[in-house]
């Protein structure tokens, strides 16, 4: 009996090492950004909230957060659009090249995005495009949109397939299938697609670093910045505000909309 236990054992022991390993250096930064220290330093000195009013009282800051949310929140819209089809296209229909497809969409999941920014800079230069913005929204979603597609064909993999089959054996057409069947059960990757698309474009530095300009410039960007400027604990508290932003993004998907966004990472 101990024996069948054990890997069960070494295995919940092994992802709390993980944890703490990824855990671990988001908690420095957001302990630093209580301290009273006008230098950066571990362990802080003292506990104070002013280098968060600070931060929140920088107009810098609200502006390059209010671009990004809004940059975020385009791009998350833009993956739902073309990722929902292209996952149900992909994992509903065969078709020649498929793997192929398959294999393109998800590229950006490994490719690096360093040298897809500087790719995509080149190819806009090429073709005239200097708009920023546009540039923007097509590289973040370059490297969102296979989030979406891995998760709603994750969706779609636990799904019965007959659900689909017996709506139109009683007469349903593919679009009425689709709204009553399809959509309410693949909703959850759905959300969880879009959670990973906004944090992704939200925290995105390399692609940014190409693409934006003064007039549509990132929060990461802006950290790059405040860090050339004065390296305090003011940097330390909007890595806990960001740290925080997303933790509260996700809370809110798991706890409010029911959603559990770990099966779609695993699937």
């Amino acid at each position: 009996m101990k024996a069948a236990l054990a890997p069960s054992r070494w295995t919940t022991l092994l992802a709390l090492a993980l944890c703490v390993v990824i855990v671990a250096p988001l908690a420095i930064p957001v302990a630093v950004s209580f301290s009273d220290s006008v230098l950066v330093g571990f362990p802080p000195h003292g506990l104070t909230l002013r280098w968060y009013g600070k931060v929140l009282a920088d107009a810098d800051f609200r502006d390059t957060f209010l671009f990004s949310a809004e940059l975020g929140a385009m791009v998350t819209l833009v993956c739902i659009a073309l990722g929902l089809p292209c996952a149900l296209g992909l994992a509903r229909c065969e078709f020649p090249g498929k793997t192929l497809v398959n294999g393109l969409v998800l590229a950006p999941l490994i490719f690096p995005v360093l040298v897809a920014g500087v790719a995509l800079l080149q190819c806009a230069n090429a073709l005239g495009i200097t708009d920023s913005l546009w540039l923007l929204t097509l590289g973040h979603v370059a490297i969102c949109l296979p989030y979406l597609v891995r998760s709603v064909s994750a969706a779609l993999l636990v799904m019965p397939r007959t659900t689909e089959d017996a709506a139109r054996t009683l007469g349903a057409n593919p679009w009425v299938t689709f709204r009553r069947i399809t959509l309410p059960q693949v909703a959850g990757g759905v959300s969880a697609g879009a959670v990973f698309c906004f944090v992704t474009s939200f925290d995105d530095y390399t692609m940014a670093m190409w693409l934006a300009d003064a007039r549509h410039f990132t929060l990461p960007l802006q950290v790059g910045v405040f860090i050339e400027r004065s390296f305090d604990p003011g940097v330390a508290a909007i890595a806990g505000l960001m740290i925080g932003f997303s933790v509260l993004l996700i809370v809110f998907v798991e706890r409010v909309l029911k959603v559990k966004l770990e099966k779609f990472v695993i699937g």
